[in-house]
């Protein structure tokens, strides 16, 4: 048997109805559910449920929920499927997803972590007023393309850069709203098929994120972290990463730094890993790692939605 990394996936993977089976089947996942009601002070729990959807889109809300589902479906699998965890070697998660992988791996109390990317949504949302800044999807461009459409784009006044490198064909930008318009147009024009503006609060993972930066830093510094188990291959190094001080100092950098998903999924290859499980909602990072390296078996492993 090879060496299995768990991947946990970040915002954009949410829907309303989301945990309400893994709640309904499984104490251990129901735990987890009404853990974090306690902790954050409200029933986040019917949040994921019942919705409303505008509410659980709110960044502050989007955030604890996506990191609850996925903890408790990695409780759900630790209690009636054990053996598809053997071999455990690695973890990784995409933005939102580092703080799922580092309570996988030991780093982060499930507790601590709720609290932090509840307060994580709430600086990240308060960094930009609503309407400056934006993000696109750009397909089918190599990526050194894209890097070159948005320093063309960027002035002193806007600014656009690269903020998640999702796989060799789809790089996301983030920064100004004209600057992200701008570079899109630059992009189609260098030939990418497509330029998807994202339906997304915030210009995550781009320098404007600076302050939320700096408020994580302060919190992330009154938090306890332990060495992890099993390394965590990091967004903002794509490198695997065991002490608790290196990754607080990641958790960090990756609020205003672009995720390096490609980098980090062929790390996991290069580090020996053949298969991967994606626990959380969705299947978003099981496709990614298809289309990154063929050669690492994936499934998505939610358990019950």
């Amino acid at each position: 048997m090879g060496t299995l990394a768990l991947l946990f996936p970040g915002q954009g993977s949410q829907f309303v109805g989301m945990g309400r089976a893994l709640f309904e089947s499984s104490a251990p996942a129901r735990a987890v559910f009404e853990e974090a009601d306690e902790v954050l002070g409200f029933a986040l729990s019917r949040l994921c449920f019942e919705g409303p959807e505008e509410e659980l889109q709110l960044t502050a809300n989007t955030q604890p929920a996506i990191l609850t589902h996925s903890i408790a479906a990695l409780a759900e699998m630790r209690d009636r499927t054990p053996e598809r965890l053997e071999g455990t070697g690695f973890a990784a998660g995409h933005s939102l997803g580092e703080y799922s992988a580092c309570v996988a791996a030991g780093v982060l109390t499930f507790p601590d972590a709720v609290r932090l990317v509840r307060r994580r949504g709430e600086f990240m949302q308060e960094a930009v007023p609503p309407g400056a800044g934006a993000m696109a999807a750009i397909i089918g461009l190599p990526a050194a393309d894209v890097e070159a459409a948005c320093r063309e784009a960027s002035g002193e006044d806007e600014v656009v850069s690269a903020a998640n490198y999702n796989s060799p064909e789809q790089t996301v930008i983030a920064g100004h709203a004209g600057a992200v318009e701008r570079a899109s147009a630059a992009c189609l024009t260098k030939g990418a098929k497509r330029a998807i503006r994202l339906p997304v609060s915030a210009p995550f993972h781009s320098s404007l994120m600076r302050p939320a930066r700096e408020r994580m830093r302060d919190l992330l510094d009154a938090t306890g972290l332990a060495n992890a188990v099993f390394p965590v291959v990091t967004n903002v190094d794509a490198e695997p990463a065991w002490r608790g001080e290196l990754l607080r100092d990641t958790l960090v950098r990756q609020v205003d730094s672009p995720v390096r998903w490609v980098e980090s999924v062929r790390r996991l290859a290069a580090e020996g890993v053949d298969r991967a499980l994606e626990i959380g909602p969705g299947n978003v990072l099981a496709g990614l790692v298809r289309r990154i390296d063929k050669a690492i078996r994936v499934e998505a492993a939610a358990g019950p939605a």
